[in-house]
C-alpha cells in the first residue's frame, strides 16, 4: 500500500503545498509574496493575510499536479513552528480542518527539521543519493545558524548555534543598510561573484565551542562602510563587488571553521547543509571543496528545496507518520523553537 502525504508550509512569507508518495515527490507548489520587498523585510500582518488568500488554491493545485484526490491522502503534515505566529496559524488551521473533513490524521512538523531532511526528498527522474546516519547538518537561514547531529529522521542534537544574529540575518541587515535591497543573501551572492574576496578584511569572532556569532562582523562591516563613505561618498558604489565578496567570504569562513571542528570532534564524515542560505553559491562551493580535502561525503539540497517549501515538510511528516506519530486537533502553532 502506498503512503501518500500532503505537506503544508506557511511559516513565513511563502505558502506551499506538496504531495509525496512513499518518499517520492509528486508535486511542490509555492506561492511567494512580493509585497514585502517594498518594506525591506517581511511584514507579519501582510504575510498572514496573503496566506489566507493562497492556501486553498495552492493545496488544490498541488493535488491536481500530483494526480491525487484528497480522499487518497493518508496523512496531512503541516509546519507547527517556529515562524511567524499569524502565518503558522493559517497553515495549522487549514491542516486541522482538512484532516477533520477527510477523516485523515494530521502530523505536526518542526520547520527546521524539514530543512535538515531536505536531502531525503526523492524524485522519480533523478538518482537517489541520501546521507547515511549519523550525519552533520549545517543549518543556515534568516533565523537560524546551527550545527546539528542527525542520528535518525527523528533524532537530533544541536552541537552549536548562534548566540546572536543568524547568518541570513547578517546578510539581510547589511544588504539593507548598504542600500543593496532585500532579500540580502541573493544580492550579496551575485555581487560577490564579481569581486575580490581578499580586498577587505573584517573581524572574526572568537566564540568557544561550536557556537556562532555574526553580530560583530555585521557591525564591523557597517562601521567600515560608514567611515569610508564619510571620506568618499561614492566609496560604496565604486567598491560594492569587493565589499560583498570580502563580507561573504568572512561569513563562510566563520561557518566552515566550526563545521570542520564539529566533524573532527565527532568523527562524522557525512555532511549536509540546509536552509535558505544553503543556496549561497560561495558556501556550496566551499562545502564541496572542504569535502574533497577532508574526505567528507557531502550532500547539497537542490536550490528549489533550500528555501521554505512544503516538500521538506511532507518528507519530515512522512517519516513521523511511519513512526506512528499523530497530532491532536487541539494543537496550537508556536513562534519560537523553545516552545516547540
Amino acid at each position: 500500500m502506498s503512503h501518500i502525504v500532503l505537506g503544508i508550509e506557511s511559516s513565513c512569507d511563502d505558502t506551499s503545498a506538496a504531495v509525496i508518495r512513499d518518499g517520492y515527490l509528486l508535486s511542490n507548489v509555492i506561492a511567494s509574496q512580493q509585497v514585502h520587498k517594498d518594506f525591506g523585510g517581511v511584514v507579519p500582518e501582510l504575510a498572514s493575510r496573503a496566506h489566507e488568500q493562497n492556501i486553498v488554491p495552492v493545496v488544490s493545485q498541488a493535488l491536481e499536479k500530483a494526480g491525487v484526490q484528497a480522499e487518497d491522502l493518508e496523512a496531512i503534515a503541516f509546519t507547527r513552528g517556529p515562524g511567524l505566529l499569524g502565518s503558522l496559524l493559517v497553515g495549522t488551521s487549514f491542516a486541522k480542518a482538512f484532516g477533520l473533513a477527510l477523516g485523515k490524521p494530521i502530523v505536526m512538523v518542526n520547520h527546521l527539521q524539514g530543512h535538515i531532511l531536505a536531502n531525503f526528498i526523492r524524485q522519480y527522474d533523478k538518482p537517489v543519493r541520501e546521507p547515511a546516519f549519523p550525519y552533520l547538518c549545517l543549518l543556515v537561514s534568516g533565523g537560524n545558524s546551527q550545527i546539528v547531529k542527525v542520528s535518525s529522521p527523528l533524532e537530533y542534537e544541536i552541537l552549536g548555534q548562534t548566540i546572536d544574529d543568524a547568518v541570513g540575518e547578517a546578510f539581510d541587515k547589511c544588504s539593507k543598510m548598504m542600500g543593496l535591497g532585500y532579500p540580502g543573501g541573493p544580492v550579496i551572492d551575485r555581487l560577490a561573484k564579481l569581486g575580490d574576496p581578499e580586498r577587505f578584511r573584517f573581524a572574526k569572532p572568537h566564540i568557544p565551542g561550536l557556537d556562532y556569532s555574526f553580530s560583530g562582523v555585521k557591525t564591523s562591516l557597517l562601521y567600515f562602510v560608514r567611515d569610508e563613505m564619510a571620506k568618499d561618498p561614492d566609496f560604496m558604489e565604486k567598491n560594492k563587488e569587493d565589499i560583498c565578496a570580502s563580507f561573504q567570504k568572512t561569513l563562510i569562513d566563520i561557518l566552515m571553521d566550526k563545521l570542520i571542528k564539529a566533524a573532527r570532534q565527532t568523527g562524522i564524515r557525512e555532511i549536509t547543509i540546509g536552509g535558505g542560505v544553503s543556496a549561497n553559491s560561495g558556501l556550496r562551493e566551499r562545502i564541496e571543496s572542504e569535502g574533497r580535502k577532508r574526505h567528507w561525503n557531502t550532500y547539497l539540497p537542490e536550490f528549489k528545496f533550500t528555501t521554505d517549501n512544503a516538500a521538506m515538510i511532507a518528507i519530515a511528516g512522512y517519516f513521523r507518520y511511519l513512526a506512528g506519530e499523530r497530532t491532536p486537533l487541539d494543537v496550537a502553532p508556536v513562534s519560537r523553537m523553545a516552545d516547540f
